[in-house]
């Protein structure tokens, strides 16, 4: 089965056992829809604010990721803030929350 046909509860267990093997912190901040939610990532580099990005398909139908906030590190309210106005309105978003001080994507470049 390819990545366009994966369940993203399926997608973001197999992840996340992944960063769990790899000691990386994370929290699933909203459990969204099984079948076809999109996943939100907020990387949170501790003293230097959070990261925000957005899972999206690109027109070849591939999953990539882009930048929520326009390339802006924001405080950790903000981030907060931004990311309950995005649930409010899509309530099928996955959330999920990780902590890199170099506030790198751990879901980047990984098959799984």
């Amino acid at each position: 089965m390819d990545d366009a046909r994966l369940p993203t509860a399926l997608w973001v267990e197999g992840n996340l056992r992944r960063l769990a093997q790899e000691g990386i912190p994370y929290y699933i901040a909203n459990t969204g829809a099984h079948a076809g939610g999109m996943v939100l990532l907020k990387i949170n580099g501790l003293e230097k604010g959070c990261r925000v990005l957005i899972q999206q398909r690109d027109l070849d139908g591939i999953l990539g990721w882009a930048d929520a906030t326009k390339d802006k590190i924001l405080d950790e309210k903000k981030a907060d803030d931004y990311i309950s106005r995005a649930v409010s309105r899509d309530p099928d978003l996955w959330v999920i929350e990780t902590e890199d001080r170099q506030m790198r994507n751990p879901f980047e470049f990984v098959d799984v």
